[in-house]
Order: C-alpha cells, then sequence, then structure tokens
C-alpha cells in the first residue's frame, strides 16, 4: 500500500512539473528535453527539473 501511495504522489508531482514546463517561455527544444527527462526519469527527472527547470515566465497570450 505504502508504493501506491508512494508512485501516486510522483504522477501527481511529475503531472504538475510537466505542465510547468510546458507553460514556461522557454524554447521548445527546452520543453521537449524537460518533459522526456520528466518522463524517463520520473524522481530524477522532478528532481533537477526543481533544480534547474524552466519556470517562473510564463507565455502571455
Amino acid at each position: 500500500m505504502e508504493f501506491g501511495i508512494f508512485g501516486l504522489i510522483v504522477l501527481i508531482a511529475d503531472i504538475y512539473a510537466i505542465y510547468q514546463v510546458l507553460t514556461s517561455a522557454s524554447s521548445t527544444a527546452a520543453k521537449v528535453i524537460w518533459t522526456l527527462v520528466i518522463l524517463i526519469l520520473p524522481v530524477l527527472g522532478f528532481i533537477a527539473w526543481l533544480i534547474a527547470g524552466p519556470r517562473g515566465n510564463k507565455v502571455r497570450t
């Protein structure tokens, strides 16, 4: 049961990180690379995104 809860938390965190990456003002290549890193390495990718990922400057339409 504990692993299921941990997996759910990781899934929610990764979905949040991918959303933040896709709505950032970064280049398309950076968005693709960050999304792939988060999808391929869910826990390490999320931690790397927290430390060095694109965020803050949202695209304004």
